[in-house]
């Protein structure tokens, strides 16, 4: 593919650092779509005839049937764009040393990898509504239970349970808000950049843009080859998503204990001890809790990898891949077990309101005291002085 300008290949060792398909081989849907929608633009402006355009996509379907067997599996390719390339070759002879004719591997992993991050996108948000329509319905049924809300880890002022879960499902609803705001700036087209400076080739870019479904065609060829500011975006708004995941869980965990009591976590949904019979471990809860901390680890690794580039891409920004799968692939295992152990769970009522007590509306005499005319801090003082002595 580009060693044309070299008498040696490269070392075993380079090729052990610098081999990416063990990673970006799941890209391959995406730049199989890129080639074809390429293949069309190549024809419109002449570079390939009607014949060849209809060979290279054939056999660009014929290599998506193979990669969709395992062609993948085990390859010797540097990537997934040497892999799809050489297995075009094999499917449609020479013409397929046509198909790179104006294109370069920076312009086409970025559209691939954004093509990739459009759809993950809506599969976590699919199982981010899902996890907020259980918090809705679960706060509906349980809109009764009072219990005490809580402020410093300390009980502060009675709120019904409804109101808390509620607490979790408004973070739900923007980080929904936050992907689909990002999901704009993703949808940029970069393909038809070339490497920096542009194709060669006047291909119809906005043609291009509506076959793959982006929103808008990139302006600097130079920014968008080598700009990963949409996977940093994206990360933090996933990180944030694990945050939240770790917030309520930690909630839970606490609400689950012998010591609160206030719910009561499904079999099927708990975990055992190996050595003592009687304990119910929240383990999806704290198994969230935990993961939000590798989520926010991807985050901080893909901006101290963006800290020193210059403009243009640098083999650097291969880290990327990795560090956004990951975070998809966690958010995937994580989003299902947690909505699934939320509407599972079971609320003890009485338990919650036997933890009420007298010295929770104080706020609420602080306050009818200055209905009488008693001036707030005045009254504060006076009922805080009331607690100590019935306490």
């Amino acid at each position: 593919m580009w060693g044309g300008r070299f008498t040696l290949g490269p070392s075993e060792a380079l090729d052990a650092l610098n081999r990416s398909l063990p990673v970006d081989h799941r890209l391959w849907p995406q730049d199989v779509a890129a080639s074809k929608a390429w293949v069309h633009a190549l024809g419109r402006v002449g570079v390939l005839t009607s014949v060849e355009e209809a060979q290279l996509l054939d056999g660009l379907d014929r290599v998506a049937e193979r990669l969709a067997d395992g062609a993948a599996v085990g390859a010797p390719d540097e990537d997934v764009h040497s892999l799809v390339e050489r297995l075009l070759y094999e499917e449609a002879g020479g013409v397929a040393g046509k198909l790179h004719t104006g294109r370069s591997r920076n312009d086409q992993v970025a559209t691939d990898l954004r093509l990739w991050t459009l759809e993950a996108i809506e599969q976590v948000d699919e199982d981010l509504a899902a996890l907020g329509r259980v918090l809705v319905a679960k706060a509906r049924d349980g809109i009764d239970a009072l219990l005490p809300g809580y402020t410093h880890g300390q009980r502060a002022q009675p709120v019904r349970w409804a109101y808390v879960l509620l607490a979790h499902a408004w973070p739900i609803l923007r980080d929904r808000q936050r992907l689909a705001d990002a999901r704009r700036r993703v949808a940029d087209l970069p393909l038809g950049s070339g490497a920096l400076a542009g194709s060669g080739f006047p291909v119809d870019r906005v043609l291009l843009k509506e076959a793959l479904g982006f929103r808008s065609v990139s302006a600097n060829a130079l920014d968008v080859t080598g700009d990963r500011d949409f996977v940093a975006e994206v990360l933090f708004a996933l990180a944030l998503v694990g945050t939240h995941l770790s917030r309520l869980g930690a909630e839970l965990i606490l609400y689950a204990s012998s010591e609160y009591g206030f719910v009561k976590l499904s079999d099927d949904f708990s975990t055992g001890s190996s050595l003592m019979p009687q304990k119910r471990n929240p383990d999806v809860f704290e198994l969230a809790r935990a993961k939000s901390g590798r989520l926010l680890g991807d985050l901080v690794a893909m901006v101290a990898t963006l800290k020193g580039i210059p403009a243009g891409y640098s083999k650097d920004l291969q880290e990327d891949k990795s560090l956004l799968f990951d975070a998809f692939d966690t958010l995937a295992v994580v989003l299902p077990a947690v909505t699934g152990a939320v509407a599972a769970l079971t609320i003890e009522p009485e338990r919650m309101r036997a933890a009420l007590d007298a010295s929770l509306r104080a706020t609420d005499i602080a306050d009818l005291l200055v209905e009488a005319g008693v001036p707030f801090r005045e009254s504060h003082g006076l009922v805080g002085r009331l607690v100590r002595e019935a306490e």
